[in-house]
């Protein structure tokens, strides 16, 4: 029964269908609506999965090549390679904490101000597996590591959504929808930086392409032409060996250009997917909304976003890949391990940047914004992998920002104060969501009088 629970949970389109499901229930939609709605939602996900590991798969592929080409050494940050080792020695407090935390999660959303539901579920998993590690680390075992783990779990799943959401909004115009993706602290400095730098009224979207080229014009194209280019490149560039036994014989030039159309096939099954998923899982969220969570915003991975500016995805994963570059060749002159810039945290936290900055900086700042992003984004984890090592974990890190951020706030705050510092992290973190609750009932009632 166990095994079946931890599964269940462990199926990200399960939850968001169920989150569906719960919704349209509540509306006391017909059974036809709620089964149509249920099953779209989900195939909408499995869409979006489908085509999310599609990228990544092509992504892998180019990563070796990139490393050989540029001749790079050093740590990769991968959030699957730390989890991988996480499990073994945590797998069961993992899944408690990232079940306990989604109810915790729900129960702040309830009776706070800040209304979002995080639906992203292997970032859950990866939080709770992050979260488990330290936290035992520190001292904390059974039912007190499940039970702090969940509350702080719980508290990052509002956090995160909660301070991108002005960004956000920015891109879609509603509250309808918020980022379910530990990305948040690289996502807000790109847009900022994008604000301070940028001119909106020059969008990304609006870049002028000569009529013998209007081609480009549609992003499906001008995405296929652009990784074409980069696979080839990188490719040829990469050692002999290494590019043969990525292409498993087939002629290099060959290969390089299906893998940049299977990854352009993925990019536009992404925007498939997410246009079904939210279909249907925006108007289920209404009755989440009027019966469970007044006024709940879903928060879902950062895809989502992609829709609205395609042409910002590709410059936005592009300019971090030159800041995450950037990262590597820095770290090692400031004492710091050597990071290899991580080709998949790149492109999807990059191309999710870069629509937030091009709402924010149009093209000048999303180009800026998204280069001081990658050279965050592969920076921070550095600071994190010294904290893991002594947690047994070598040659492993984060790849996104909030999890490094997370892991280096919750370690240093354990290290110098132990358990009571943990403790009165999460009595803090209780007064803030207090004060702002406060804070906005008394601006609504104020308008209400007025």
């Amino acid at each position: 029964m166990m095994n079946f629970f931890l599964s269940f949970i462990d199926q990200p389109a399960i939850v968001v269908g169920i989150m569906a499901l719960i919704g349209l229930i509540a509306l006391k939609k017909p059974l036809s609506k709620i089964v149509t709605g249920t099953f779209k939602t989900i195939i909408g996900f499995v869409i979006f999965q489908l085509a999310s590991g599609a990228i990544s798969d092509s992504l892998n592929v180019l990563g070796p090549a990139f490393e050989s080409a540029f001749h790079l050494q050093g740590v990769v940050p991968t959030n699957e390679a730390v989890i991988a080792l996480v499990q073994k020695n945590f797998g069961t407090q993992m899944a408690l904490i990232m079940a306990l935390g989604f109810i915790v999660n729900i129960l702040i959303a309830r009776f706070t101000s800040l209304k979002y539901v995080f639906l992203t579920g292997h970032h859950m998993l990866f939080m709770a597996g992050l979260l488990a590690a330290i936290l035992s680390v520190l001292g904390f075992n059974g039912t007190e590591l499940i039970v702090v783990g969940s509350l702080l779990l719980g508290a990052t799943m509002v956090i995160t959504p909660a301070v991108v959401q002005p960004f956000y909004r920015k891109v879609t115009g509603s509250d309808t929808v918020a980022m379910g993706h530990f990305n948040g602290l690289t996502y807000v400095i790109a847009a900022s930086v994008s604000k301070l730098v940028g001119n909106k009224e020059h969008s990304t979207e609006d870049i002028n392409v000569p009529e013998g080229l209007s081609f480009f014009k549609d992003n499906v194209i001008s995405t296929a032409v652009v990784m074409i280019l980069i696979f080839v490149i990188t490719l040829h560039l990469a050692s002999s060996a290494v590019a043969l036994k990525l292409s498993g014989g087939t002629d290099v030039t060959v290969f390089a250009i299906m893998s940049a159309f299977r990854f352009t096939a993925g990019f536009v099954m992404v925007l498939q997917g997410v246009r079904m998923m939210l279909a249907e899982i925006v108007p289920a969220f209404k009755g989440i909304s009027e019966k469970i969570v007044p006024n709940a915003v879903p928060a879902l991975d950062c895809p989502v976003i992609f829709p609205f500016a395609p042409n910002a995805v590709i410059i936005g994963f592009l300019a971090s890949l030159v800041g995450a570059v950037v990262s590597f060749i820095i770290l090692p002159f400031v004492g710091l391990p050597v990071l290899i810039p991580g080709l998949i945290p790149a492109f999807f936290v990059g191309a999710a940047a870069g629509v937030l900055a091009n709402a924010q900086g149009g093209l000048r700042g999303t180009i800026i914004g998204c280069f001081v992003n990658g050279l965050i984004l592969n920076t921070i984890p550095a600071f994190l992998l010294p904290l893991l090592a002594s947690l047994g974990y070598a040659n492993s890190t984060f790849g996104d920002a909030d999890f490094a951020f997370t892991g280096i706030v919750v370690g240093n705050i354990g290290k110098a104060f132990s358990k009571g510092g943990i403790y009165a992290l999460i009595v803090i973190i209780a007064i803030v969501f207090a004060a702002l609750t406060i804070k906005s009932k008394s601006k609504n009632s104020k308008q209400v009088s007025e």
